[in-house]
């Protein structure tokens, strides 16, 4: 899972409608799988990234580099730097928690379950 996707998850048990993103992640795994850098497919997604949420995941995962707040002046090294943390960055293995309700969900594989017992459902 790259952390692209993680930034756009959010817990859904019935009920849990506050304090529930970010996820946050425990006993994780990394791998960095090089992939092209695309300067314009990382522009359009820079408007639709939550940056506090991001931050705060990178330094979950010892990524402590970013600025607390996004630059007002972008260069090229700082989205380079930015494209191989957002899509480079792959969680294998681990869990996802959420702050409010506890409610766990597992990553196997690079994959996150994000499915929920019935009774857990809105």
């Amino acid at each position: 899972m790259r952390l692209i996707v993680h930034n756009m998850l959010q817990c859904h048990v019935k009920g849990c409608d506050s304090n529930n993103f970010p996820l946050q992640l425990s006993d994780v795994e990394l791998e960095i799988h090089e992939i092209e850098y695309n300067h314009e497919f990382l522009q359009s997604l820079l408007t639709k990234l939550d940056w506090k949420a991001f931050v705060a995941t990178a330094e979950q995962i010892g990524i402590t580099s970013l600025p607390q707040t996004f630059p007002e002046e972008i260069d090229e090294d700082f989205l380079k730097k930015l494209h191989r943390i957002l899509f480079e960055t792959h969680i294998v293995e681990g869990k996802m928690i959420c702050s409010n309700c506890s409610h766990e969900y597992p990553i196997r594989d690079g994959i996150p379950n994000m499915l929920l017992n019935e009774e857990e459902l809105e």
